[in-house]
């Protein structure tokens, strides 16, 4: 039997980009189509990100699923589009060196890297470019009919408390030493993802994520874009 190996787990949003699925999917309503269009899916946000602000310290599913319902009926191609331009013009000025260091860091010592992320397929995978390579790619992804995004997320959901689960099958699956891996969150529900691991470490960390780290003793760590 081959030795289990140590993997490094992270969280995109806080740890890697300054941006989260809030302001991806502000940017796509704000270039629908029409006017009509935009404002109904600009005042659908606007309704939902303050719910966003309160449910992602402790629901973030829910907050997830809330956020992309702006997206309903927009068709496959302009999300493509608009997820491209999102990319161009702001993602890729939000990259955190710090972040992408912390992966660099981890190929050089050949660790499996493994990342989460609440944003979407479109929107997430164009992030690759710019990072050493990764073993895997858990993210959400939109559903579609008829070429016409439904609003509704497929499962699973990526964001809540479901890390911890997460990472035991994945360590499972792909003969991973947990106790010897580490894990990078930036939210509440990262919690339990970075229970799972020897190695956590709190990285831009909101108020909730913060103060667990604190009474954990887990290191903390902030930087900016």
């Amino acid at each position: 039997m081959s030795e289990a190996k140590p993997a490094v787990f992270v969280r995109v949003e806080g740890v890697l980009t300054g941006r989260g699925a809030c302001g991806a999917a502000a940017y796509m309503a704000a270039n629908a189509a029409g006017l009509r269009e935009r404002v109904f899916r600009l005042g659908h946000l606007a309704l939902a990100t303050p719910l966003y602000e309160v449910l992602g310290q402790s629901d973030r599913v829910l907050a997830n699923r809330l956020t992309y319902l702006a997206l309903r009926n927009m068709s496959e191609d302009r999300i493509a589009e608009l997820a491209d331009e999102y990319w161009n013009n702001v993602l890729s000025h939000q990259l955190l060196e710090s972040g992408i260091e912390l992966l660099k860091r981890a190929a050089r010592e050949k660790q499996r890297i493994v990342l989460l992320s609440d944003g979407i397929e479109e929107i997430v995978k164009p992030v690759l470019e710019r990072l050493p390579p990764v073993a895997a790619l858990l993210c959400n992804r939109l559903e579609y009919r008829g070429g016409l995004a439904t609003g509704k997320l497929r499962e699973p959901v990526i964001g809540g408390h479901d890390g911890g689960q997460f990472l035991a099958q994945y360590a499972t699956e792909h003969g991973i030493d947990l106790t010897a891996s580490t894990a990078y969150g930036a939210h509440g529900p990262d919690v339990l993802l970075m229970t799972a691991v020897g190695r956590p470490c709190a990285v831009n960390p909101d108020f909730t994520l913060r103060r667990a780290a604190r009474d954990a003793g887990w290191p903390v760590m902030d930087f900016h874009v």
